[in-house]
């Protein structure tokens, strides 16, 4: 979900930009990723991806060619093995250690020529629960610690709930709660989180994820919103049924009064001035 959000996004944004989307998991719906948004005509899906060496030398070509922005998305990591791997035993598996080293190698080399080439790279990795654990993080994931050293941006998604809806006496789930931290963030202060719905055929519903934001920083009434149509999702349903221009007029200004909010909350944690007074 993710990573249809940041394509859909990203062509709003880049009308020439291009996007890659390699899918290693065969998994994918095409179908049902264009009916929530994805902008499925302006994207390159290329080979299905095998091992880490595939993604580096796709990688690695598309950055080459690249003359603009690009979005070049891997789902998912776990989905890829190494070839060393692939032509071992079933019973002498490395423990994913070549596949750490590998990814080290691919970053340190192609990291500069990204930078250059506006080529932005979106990695997607299953959280694992960590065995025998009692203190520390108790999740990991394969790929070992370079994409954590080389990436400007880590971000954990957690489900937290599961939304449901009683239509005609018949109870149904609707969607799931996310929770979203910025474990590493380059651009921008880390650490922060957001909390979102993602309802099932329709995606993000970043509608009542800003006004649950307004409620709990209390200008829900100044907003002119009821907190009663929030809690069951009944202003964001108004709203995606409304005619677009009234609907995209309505979200605008939700958006500016959340973005306002927000910096104004982050500019009054920040110290008055720098350490040296520059």
């Amino acid at each position: 979900m993710l990573c249809i959000e940041a394509t859909a996004n990203f062509a709003l944004k880049y009308k020439k930009g291009r996007i890659r989307y390699r899918e290693a998991e065969s998994a994918f719906d095409q179908g049902y990723a264009k009916a929530i948004g994805m902008p499925i005509e302006r994207i390159d899906f290329g080979e299905p991806l095998e091992t880490v060496e595939d993604m580096f030398e796709d990688l690695q070509n598309v950055v080459e060619k690249s003359k603009g922005p690009e979005l070049y998305i891997c789902d998912s990591l776990d989905a890829l093995s190494d070839r060393g791997e692939m032509a071992r035993d079933m019973d002498k598996g490395s423990y994913g250690a070549e596949k750490a080293k590998l990814l080290s190698q691919l970053f340190r080399r192609l990291i500069r020529k990204m930078e250059r080439k506006q080529v932005t790279c979106v990695i997607v990795s299953q959280v694992r629960d960590k065995i025998g654990v009692s203190f520390g993080r108790k999740t990991t994931r394969s790929g070992g610690k370079a994409l954590d050293f080389y990436a400007s941006q880590v971000a954990y998604l957690a489900h937290i709930g599961r939304l449901q809806r009683t239509i005609k006496g018949m109870k149904r789930a609707t969607g799931i709660e996310v929770r979203a931290h910025m474990d590493k963030n380059k651009i921008a202060l880390p650490f922060r989180e957001a909390q979102f719905p993602v309802l099932f055929g329709y995606g993000v519903d970043d509608v009542t994820a800003c006004l649950m934001y307004l409620k709990e920083a209390k200008l829900l009434k100044e907003c002119g919103f009821v907190a009663e149509d929030i809690t069951n999702s009944k202003l964001a349903r108004e709203l995606m049924s409304a005619p677009h221009d009234e609907a995209q007029k309505e979200i605008a200004y939700i958006h500016r009064r959340v973005q306002k909010h927000w910096y104004e909350v982050e500019r009054k944690i920040l110290p008055p001035r720098t350490k040296y007074g520059s």
